[in-house]
């Protein structure tokens, strides 16, 4: 059970043969980051994410990046939905919904959540070719989906994302990643005029 006032707060460590994972969220914070992933853009898009959600984010991730940033992206998305569902506990208070349109240049993304405790994803509108794409020469565009998938299904939230525009892949990750923090910003945040559990089942 959620204590009130009390800092909604986790710290998760994963170990596997192919990545090391110790992550820390703060849903309450400002939005300070430290990430170090070993995978550059993957970096820049955390801390984006941990900017325009106001999520104070930690992240010291190692994988087999030799082999492919695969597993260590995708582990690092199951830890930070596992830590996000942790810090949410019961989830007394929160305003539950949240939906955010956000551009970057050329790129338009809109991102609906519904921290509904009954994981889905519905993922749309990246443009053909795109998940093919390296950008930075890393990051594959498929990871893109690979990273909500891994969030929204461990963290319970069901996700919407939409790709309403856009030319160029570093663009469209970004503004996919800003309107999914903006939308689970407004999703966590605590209304005051919210009593107890925000839902006609009393549990989410």
């Amino acid at each position: 059970m959620t204590t009130p006032g009390a800092p909604r707060t986790a710290r998760v460590q994963r170990e596997t043969s192919e990545s090391s994972i110790d992550l820390s969220v703060n849903l309450d914070g400002t939005g300070v980051s430290d990430i170090e992933t070993s995978v550059p853009f993957y970096d820049h898009l955390l801390t984006a994410f941990a900017k325009h959600s106001l999520t104070d984010l930690t992240v010291r991730a190692r994988g087999d990046i030799e082999i492919d940033v695969h597993h260590t992206v995708e582990d690092v998305g199951i830890v930070l939905g596992q830590a996000i569902r942790e810090a949410l506990g019961d989830k007394r208070g929160i305003s539950r919904y949240g939906d955010a349109l956000v551009p970057l240049d050329e790129a338009l993304a809109q991102a609906v959540v519904d921290i509904s405790g009954r994981p889905f994803l519905v993922h749309t509108g990246e443009p053909a070719g795109f998940e093919f794409h390296l950008i930075g020469g890393h990051f594959t565009g498929s990871m893109v989906r690979h990273v909500f998938e891994a969030i929204a299904f461990n963290a319970g939230l069901t996700v919407h994302v939409t790709v309403l525009g856009g030319r160029d892949p570093h663009h469209i990750a970004e503004a996919e990643f800003k309107a999914f923090a903006r939308a689970f910003r407004q999703a966590k945040a605590l209304d005051p005029l919210v009593t107890g559990i925000p839902s006609t089942k009393g549990a989410l």
